[in-house]
C-alpha cells in the first residue's frame, strides 16, 4: 500500500489508535507543542510509538498560541475543569480553531512532500464541544485543502463517527497498550481521573471491554 499520508498525532488516545490502524498508509506523523498542559505528556509518547512503528516524526512548536489565545488547556490558563465531558463543563478547553491551524501546516508538509492526505483522529464525542472536530468543519477544510492545492490534498477522518468506546475496541484488536498513551488535561505525574477527559477515557475504556492500565491519583 501506498504511504501517501501525513497523521496528526497527538499521543492520546485516538491518534494513537489511528497512527497504528493506518501505519501501512502513513509517511509522516506531525505533533504540534501549542504549550498545552498536558503537552509534555504526550509527545514524548508520540515520539515513541513512531520511532516503535518506524514513521518519521517531527514536533513544531507553535508558542504563539500559548502567548495570545484563550483556553484552560493552555498553560497558564484557568483551571481544568473536573467531571463530565460535555459541552457545558469543557468548553473552557477549547483552543480556538487549533485543528484548522494544525491542519493547515500539515496541508504544507504535505504538498512540499508529494503527499495526498492528511489524517486526523477527532471523534463522535467531540463533535458538542469542539467546533473544528465537527464532520461539517472536516468536510469544509478538506475542501480547502483541495481547492488550495495542485495535488487536491484531502483530510481523511475516518473516526469522525466512532464513539471513543468504538475507537478503543480498534485498539484493542490491535493490541495497543493504552498505559502508553495520555488523557489527562491536567497534566500532573499521573492521570487525575476527575477531570472530563480522565472520566471519557475511563468510560471509553469499560465500554471497549478493555481493563484499564491508567494509573491514576488517589482519591
Amino acid at each position: 500500500m501506498t504511504k501517501d499520508a501525513v497523521i496528526v498525532v497527538s499521543g492520546g488516545m485516538d491518534s494513537t489508535t489511528m497512527l497504528y490502524e493506518f501505519a501501512d498508509e502513513i509517511a509522516l506523523a506531525v505533533t504540534f507543542d501549542y504549550g498545552a498542559k498536558h503537552g509534555s505528556r504526550e509527545i514524548p509518547l508520540a515520539q515513541m510509538h513512531c520511532k516503535r512503528l518506524g514513521i518519521e516524526h517531527i514536533v513544531i512548536k507553535m508558542d504563539f498560541m500559548q502567548r495570545y489565545f484563550r483556553s484552560s488547556l493552555l498553560s497558564g490558563g484557568e483551571d481544568i475543569p473536573e467531571g463530565s465531558y460535555d459541552d457545558e463543563n469543557m468548553r473552557s478547553t477549547v483552543v480556538p480553531f487549533r485543528n484548522g491551524i494544525m491542519l493547515s501546516i500539515a496541508c504544507g508538509l504535505a504538498e512540499s512532500r508529494g503527499l495526498k492526505r492528511l489524517m486526523i483522529a477527532n471523534h463522535a464525542g467531540d463533535h458538542a464541544i469542539y467546533p473544528d472536530c465537527r464532520p461539517a468543519f472536516v468536510r469544509a477544510m478538506s475542501e480547502a485543502t483541495q481547492e488550495g492545492t495542485y495535488d487536491r490534498i484531502r483530510i481523511d477522518a475516518p473516526y469522525t463517527h466512532l464513539t471513543k468506546g468504538e475507537i478503543a475496541r480498534r485498539g484493542k484488536q490491535l493490541g495497543i497498550d493504552y498505559s502508553e498513551t495520555w488523557s489527562c488535561y491536567k497534566g500532573g505525574d499521573k492521570h487525575c481521573g476527575k477531570c472530563g477527559t480522565c472520566v471519557e477515557r475511563r468510560e471509553a475504556l469499560a465500554e471497549a471491554g478493555v481493563e484499564d492500565p491508567t494509573v491514576y491519583e488517589e482519591p
